[in-house]
């Protein structure tokens, strides 16, 4: 099993998409790589905790490998809005791909590299180690199993490509080729 941190905007709706995902074992959501230790929504929401909304995601890099899961989930938010996806709006809300295990920071690069070949501007998507991840409150996990007419601003038929993808082992290259 290995783990990957995700930001892509509300946490509600990218925790979805990649829980559909073949090979995800398990998501959490929560907030990362902010100054305070155990903050709460409330105080995340403020934008001054340098939190963002951030899903763990725990998963088989054998069903799905990890350059896979980053082209899903550039492929669920707006890689050049600054602070900001759908309606949510604030630094809580930025985009950025965290790792705890240091040798995923190449694959990450390069999936970035390929992913700013595509714009015509500069990719706001944020990477580096995790430097921190707590839990969101319970009421937060699983929120849109729970709520499924509940706010989210993926669109929904990205739930049924998340469901439905596979890999292409030719399409991705490992950092050493």
């Amino acid at each position: 099993m290995a783990t990957i941190y995700v930001a892509g905007g509300c946490f509600w709706g990218m925790e979805k998409y990649m829980s559909l995902v073949n090979g995800v074992i398990a998501t959490d959501v929560g907030y990362a790589n902010g100054t305070t230790e155990s903050p709460t929504y409330e105080e995340v929401c403020t934008g001054l905790t340098g939190h963002a909304e951030t899903v763990r995601v725990d998963y088989d890099p054998d069903v799905a490998p990890l350059p896979f899961l980053l082209d899903l989930f550039y492929q669920a938010i707006d890689p050049v809005s600054v602070n900001r996806q759908g309606n949510d709006v604030g630094t809580q809300y930025r985009t950025g791909v965290f790792y705890a295990n240091p040798a995923d920071r190449a694959v990450i690069e390069r999936a970035l590299a390929q992913l700013r070949e595509q714009y015509g501007e500069p990719i706001a998507v944020e990477s580096g180690p995790l430097t921190n991840f707590t839990s969101a409150e319970g009421y937060h996990q699983d929120y849109l199993e729970k709520n499924p007419g509940g706010y989210c601003h993926i669109d929904r038929e990205l739930f049924e490509l998340a469901a439905s993808a596979t890999p292409d082992p030719s399409h991705f290259t490992t950092p050493e080729s």
